[in-house]
């Protein structure tokens, strides 16, 4: 399992339960990387996304206390976790929000991280990967433009992942 997100300079990922950012380059960089793979994520994502609607040509897994049409709902991690041993973990990817973040991380084996030189006046942050022990950046690209921001596509390993 993998996770995949956009941060800003202080980590922030999203303000008012969307992006702080219009980044085509990173939007397409998601959205191959996603596509046809699964994607894990939490209730308040999923409803950030046009009409609330699932993405397409994806298996999208939800961790809700509610059931949730159209995708598969997960009520627990523990039960999330079961679910996602049907599918090959590389094909696995946590897209959000920031709790599902929090839960997950110790159990991906990378993040796939788009470091945004900005700072974005995020409501909602996950943990700083380059003060993480568990976590190593083991590559990051030469900065690239995304619509008036310099982005670097960076890739951390983590040296420990909790095993499931």
């Amino acid at each position: 399992m993998r996770a995949i997100f956009h941060a800003d300079k202080n980590w922030g990922i999203g303000r008012e339960n969307g992006l702080m950012f219009r980044l085509p380059f990173d939007m397409k960089f998601f959205r191959e990387t996603t596509q046809g793979k699964v994607v894990v994520m939490g209730l308040s994502t999923l409803r950030s996304f046009p009409g609330g609607r699932p993405l397409k040509d994806r298996v999208n897994i939800v961790l809700s206390p509610d059931d949730v049409e159209g995708v598969i709902t997960v009520h627990s991690v523990e039960e999330l976790l079961a679910e996602v041993k049907k599918y090959p973990a590389d094909d696995v990817f946590v897209i959000g929000g920031a709790s599902v973040y929090k839960q997950l991380l110790p159990y991906c084996t990378e993040a796939l991280v788009t470091r945004v030189n900005a700072v974005g006046n995020a409501d909602v942050f996950v943990p700083d990967l380059d003060e993480d022990e568990q976590f190593e950046l083991v590559s990051a690209s030469a900065p690239v433009d995304d619509n008036g921001h310099s982005i670097r596509f960076c890739t951390y390993k983590n040296h420990s992942p909790v095993k499931f």
